[in-house]
């Protein structure tokens, strides 16, 4: 499975969004403020970091966020654009670590790390079938 796979150190994914209502505080139930989540900030990091890989992985494999790590540094209103960007810091088989960040122009609004693993997609599944 893995010797197909050779994802490179420092491979970078980016990632734009507007704050939308539905990814505020108030929407996720994590605060009571018209302002970008905390937990939507984690999912656009995942996501980041999801499709920056992509491209290196056969159509029967895919990684699962395991862990994250960060820092939301700047709240973010309704309508504002922010980007994120991922950077692949370390490959461990089928561990994948990367370098998260979110940006609202210039400011950086959160930061962290995030751990992803490689599997394969029917093998993953078949744990929950009975």
């Amino acid at each position: 499975m893995l010797n197909e796979v050779n994802i490179p150190l420092g491979l970078r994914g980016k990632m734009e969004i507007v704050v939308s209502p539905e990814q505020t505080a108030t929407r996720y139930g994590s605060g009571l403020v018209e302002v970008f989540a905390t937990p939507a900030m984690v999912a656009v990091m995942e996501s980041t970091a999801l499709v920056s890989i992509g491209d290196y992985l056969p159509d029967h494999l895919t990684s699962v966020g395991a862990s994250i790590n960060i820092r939301h540094l700047k709240a973010t209103p309704v309508g504002r654009t922010l980007r994120c960007e991922s950077r692949v810091i370390e490959v461990h088989g089928r561990k994948i670590i990367f370098d998260v960040s979110v940006w609202e122009g210039e400011t950086l609004a959160g930061h962290g790390t995030h751990v992803r693993y490689i599997v394969d997609k029917k093998q993953f599944m078949s744990q929950f079938e009975s």
